[in-house]
C-alpha cells in the first residue's frame, strides 16, 4: 500500500468503531479528493463492506437476545438466524466477485449486490421486528 491508502485504510477502520449514525457522515468526510481519490469500483466495494459489516454486527447483537426467549421462540430465532447467516454468506461472496470482477461483468455483478444486499437488510428488519 502506498502512504495515501494506509491512511485511507485507518481511517476506515476508525470509522467502523463509530457508532451507526456517525460512520455514514465520517465515512463520507473522509474520502480523498482529487487525483488521488478512490476509484468509482473501490468506493462502492468499501461502502458495501461496511453495510455488511455494520448488519452482521447487528445480527449478532440480535442473536445473543434472540438467545434470552423461551425455548419455544427460541427455535424460530435460531432457524430465522440461520437464514439470516445464508444470506450474509452469500452477500459476501457476491462482494468477493466484484472485487475480482472486469470491467465487461461490472455492472451486472454491481445489479446482483444491490439485490442481495436489499435482500439482507429486508430479511434482517423483519427478524429485529420479530423479537
Amino acid at each position: 500500500m502506498r502512504g495515501g491508502q494506509v491512511l485511507q485504510h485507518a481511517r476506515i477502520k476508525s470509522i467502523q468503531s463509530m457508532p451507526d449514525r456517525l460512520q455514514a457522515k465520517t465515512f463520507r468526510a473522509f474520502q480523498p479528493q482529487g487525483t488521488n481519490a478512490m476509484s468509482k469500483r473501490d468506493e462502492y466495494i468499501e461502502k458495501m463492506k461496511l453495510q455488511l459489516d455494520e448488519l452482521n454486527t447487528k445480527m449478532s447483537e440480535l442473536e445473543a437476545k434472540a438467545n434470552e426467549a423461551k425455548a419455544d421462540a427460541r427455535e424460530k430465532y435460531v432457524e430465522e438466524m440461520g437464514r439470516l447467516r445464508q444470506q450474509s454468506q452469500l452477500a459476501l461472496t457476491k462482494l468477493e466477485e466484484l472485487r475480482l470482477a472486469g470491467e465487461d461483468s461490472w455492472d451486472a455483478l454491481v445489479a446482483q449486490m444491490e439485490k442481495i444486499r436489499d435482500a439482507f437488510v429486508h430479511s434482517f428488519k423483519y427478524f429485529k421486528s420479530q423479537l
